[in-house]
């Protein structure tokens, strides 16, 4: 078991930039793969990135990508998303989730969830 707490989220003029934090605590931190998704309002919950257990493979969505970036402290239990450059559309709810178990980008796989940090990007 993982309990993952989200922090970082807020409002942001569009162009500015927010850097999220997502502790775990629980299990051993560096054995599970961690990704970032985000629900909008009215909208399916979807990906933004992923990294591996080393922190050595990323992968980001098309919306995102060159403009997020994910990065881990595994001597920290913490997986961070830089997000920069942020649009109105980046506006959601940003979950992080981990798994025990390789990187991917489907949400079903993922079994351990944070709460969710608000992120508004106003035009």
């Amino acid at each position: 078991q993982v309990q993952l707490v989200e922090s970082g989220g807020g409002l942001v003029q569009a162009g500015g930039s927010l850097r999220l934090s997502c502790a775990a605590s629980g299990r051993t931190f560096s054995s599970y793969a961690m990704a970032w998704f985000r629900q909008a309002p009215g909208k399916e919950r979807e990906f933004v990135a992923t990294i591996s257990v080393s922190g050595g493979r990323t992968y980001y969505a098309d919306s995102v990508k060159g403009r997020f970036t994910i990065s881990r402290d595994n001597a920290k239990s913490t997986v961070y998303l830089q997000m920069n450059s942020l649009k109105p559309e980046d506006t959601a709810v940003y979950y992080c989730a981990a798994r025990d178990g390789a990187w991917t980008m489907l949400q079903r796989l993922y079994p351990y969830w944070g709460q969710g940090t608000q992120v508004t990007a106003s035009s």
